[in-house]
């Protein structure tokens, strides 16, 4: 139970690792993937499309969204190609559509809380996101997502540790050290939200691709009172 930080009622850790290790043992799961599938999944279920998360980044998403008779977000992450990843390509969406969205970080990890209540926490929502967690019980696990560098490992991601502080800021319980931490650079951060994610390498990397404004969306802090919660492979708002 020590990998667990079972002593603790809020606890935070880092991807695929930190859900095998505190999903079992926690009320509700927060996934946190700043740039961009929380944020992306904010903005589309706030609009009232439903958003089915995807793991794979290959042929078999057409055949998945076909079978949830879904539309099927682009995988080419570039500012004609549709909806995406992007923030920013989801702006508009209309409500009711009906969106497979493929992410290896945060959509992998929605995928693997097994019967819990999971919820997508950005900045946008993460006061929302705490009171609603908070409703399931008081053994709340928050799981930054991370990047992955090219060898696959993951990278810790300065956005989704922020993003992760912010949520655990709000919610009330006995810290872990590794969910004080993510508080304590939050509360850092707080003030320059946009300038730090500016600087990041996840901000950097998308300012360099051309997309700006999915870091300008994503700084945002409680705009949203939308909380996406993952209801039969779906995230939905409530």
């Amino acid at each position: 139970m020590i990998f667990a930080q079972s002593a603790f009622d809020l606890r935070c850790e880092w991807g695929l690792q930190g859900i095998n290790q505190l999903a079992s043992l926690s009320d509700v799961v927060i996934i946190v993937d700043i740039l961009s599938f929380s944020t992306s999944v904010e903005i589309a279920t706030n609009n009232g499309a439903v958003i089915f998360p995807y793991q794979w980044r290959d042929l078999s998403a057409s055949d998945y969204a076909r079978q949830v008779k879904a539309e099927l977000a682009s995988q080419e992450r570039r500012p004609s190609s549709g909806y995406s990843l992007a923030p920013s390509s989801l702006i508009n969406i209309p409500t009711g559509t009906k969106l497979v969205l493929p992410s290896p970080n945060g959509a992998t990890l929605s995928l693997h809380t097994d019967s819990k209540p999971t919820i997508a926490g950005c900045l946008r929502n993460a006061k929302a996101v705490a009171y609603f967690a908070q409703s399931y019980g008081n053994n709340i696990a928050v799981i930054p997502a991370g990047e992955k560098w090219s060898d696959g490992s993951l990278r810790p991601a300065i956005e989704d540790l922020i993003g992760a502080g912010a949520i655990l800021s709000y919610l009330k319980g006995n810290l872990s050290p590794e969910a004080e931490t993510a508080v304590t650079v939050f509360s850092r951060w707080q003030g320059e939200l946009f300038s730090v994610l500016e600087k990041s390498i996840s901000g950097q990397e998308l300012i360099n691709r051309g997309f700006p404004q999915d870091v300008e969306l994503a700084a945002v802090l409680n705009s949203s009172s939308c909380v996406p919660l993952l209801t039969n492979n779906a995230y939905i708002k409530q």
